[in-house]
């Protein structure tokens, strides 16, 4: 449902109202997805007034469609005792999780000490431990886990008891004695097979997991490559400790996307719309400061060819172009470069193989355009004017460069394990820029 401002404004004058029980009507429908948009748009006092008329498990999957920052400013306003009992008791341990590093270490003890299930807040203080970019920081420890000694009687027994506990089941796992991943149980088999048969006789092995400390963007490429709708997540001697699911997944996705999306743009860290000035400052200045480092660096370097400007007015037609185009072909290429090692489709090791590809490429580009501008030229200026074939040759070597930069910096910076993302944005324009002034003013002073 699309929340239109006459909505929101109703809702708002309800609520000034204390009119619950209009406020109950227009909510009872609504998704809470749609209920945590609404929310988004509401003060945190009011946001209060909306949740005390939610049942608990909807308030609790409202709380976590929230925006993260108006979450956090909603959650400053509640007793630790309200969020326990009201949010987190109603939680699969992953949201729960991830509610509580959102909040400093002392508000996690207050929640932690007013949790009446101990088992649920052991399981929270497990995973608060493992580095939130690893499976162990993103799964959840809600699934459905059988023996595969047990019998199928047995196993239906269980299985119910426990499907009673959760919301969706995604895979039934098999462990050993030891909580040992073993397999699969495919739940077709549940009817298929005799009742005399054991889990281990009839289930899937060798099931594909992930390591508690496989990097987030492996996990995603394995559910990804394999179609899988969750992944278990083993410990280093195979135990079965959680599994991660698609929704938690795609959450993922996204603010990675965004991350790299920001970086590209010359951002330096992760911004909203809705964040405040200074943060939004804080976030673009770096790069606005180094890009008018690099601006002042071209003119210094052009500063120092007066005489040639004055003996060739018109090479200053083409600054522009220059700078332009290699900041374009360099960008284009650290793109490529960037999505290839995302996906895995490209290993940092492969350099010189990737640069020769990209060499020719660049081959065959810097051919076209630079044969394009001096037709133009040739037609413009004549045969025998300087900027006729200076222009042309800079422009080859330019796209050459650029392309082999725009290569080779991110798959170093891959290497050096640092966020290649950063290559495809001012970095790399900025670079191009200076270097292909270098390189036009240089190859004019050769060729005058």
């Amino acid at each position: 449902m699309e929340m239109d401002e006459a909505y929101i404004d109703n809702v708002k004058n309800l609520i000034e109202q204390k009119d619950a029980e209009n406020v109950r009507s227009l909510l009872i429908d609504l998704h809470p997805a749609d209920i945590a948009e609404l929310c988004n748009d509401l003060s945190p006092e009011e946001a209060r007034f909306v949740y005390r008329l939610l049942d608990n498990e909807t308030a609790a999957d409202v709380l976590m469609e929230m925006d993260e920052d108006v979450r956090k400013e909603f959650l400053e306003i509640l007793p630790s005792e309200t969020i326990a009992k009201r949010f987190v008791d109603y939680m699969d341990t992953d949201d729960a999780v991830d509610l509580m590093r959102e909040l400093d270490e002392e508000k996690q003890g207050e929640i932690l000490s007013h949790i009446e299930d101990i088992e649920q807040a052991g399981d929270i203080v497990d995973l608060l431990k493992y580095d939130e970019d690893t499976a162990g920081g993103l799964m959840g420890t809600e699934m459905v886990v059988v023996n595969e000694n047990w019998s199928m009687p047995e196993c239906l027994k269980e299985m119910r008891q426990q499907a009673e506990q959760l919301d969706e089941i995604y895979y039934v796992y098999v462990i050993d004695d030891e909580n040992r991943l073993q397999g699969v149980f495919p739940l077709k088999k549940m009817i298929t097979s005799p009742s005399v048969s054991k889990v281990k006789h009839v289930m899937r092995k060798d099931p594909i997991s992930v390591h508690v400390d496989t990097p987030v963007e492996d996990v995603v490429q394995t559910i990804e490559k394999y179609d899988l709708v969750s992944v278990p997540v083993v410990d280093s001697i195979g135990r079965l400790v959680g599994q991660i699911t698609v929704d938690d997944v795609m959450d993922e996705v996204r603010e990675q996307s965004e991350r790299d999306y920001q970086l590209a743009s010359g951002l330096s860290q992760d911004v909203e719309t809705d964040d405040n000035v200074m943060r939004q400052t804080s976030a673009r200045l770096p790069w606005l400061i180094i890009g008018m480092l690099g601006g002042i660096g071209n003119s210094m370097i052009l500063g120092n060819f007066d005489a040639t400007f004055a003996a060739h007015p018109e090479m200053a037609l083409y600054i522009p172009l220059i700078g332009g185009t290699g900041g374009n072909v360099g960008t284009q290429s650290s793109a490529i470069i960037v999505q290839g090692l995302a996906n895995n489709s490209l290993d940092a090791k492969d350099i010189f193989k990737q640069i020769t590809k990209e060499s020719v490429v660049a081959l065959i580009n810097a051919t076209i355009i630079s044969l394009v501008v001096y037709i133009y030229n040739f037609v413009r200026f004549g045969a025998t004017a300087t900027v006729t074939y200076s222009v042309s040759i800079s422009l080859f070597a330019v796209v050459m460069f650029a392309s082999i930069f725009g290569t080779l910096v991110p798959m170093t910076l891959e290497k050096l394990k640092v966020d290649p993302a950063i290559a495809t944005g001012p970095f790399i324009a900025i670079t191009n820029d200076i270097i292909g002034m270098m390189l036009y003013m240089g190859i004019t002073v050769l060729l005058s």
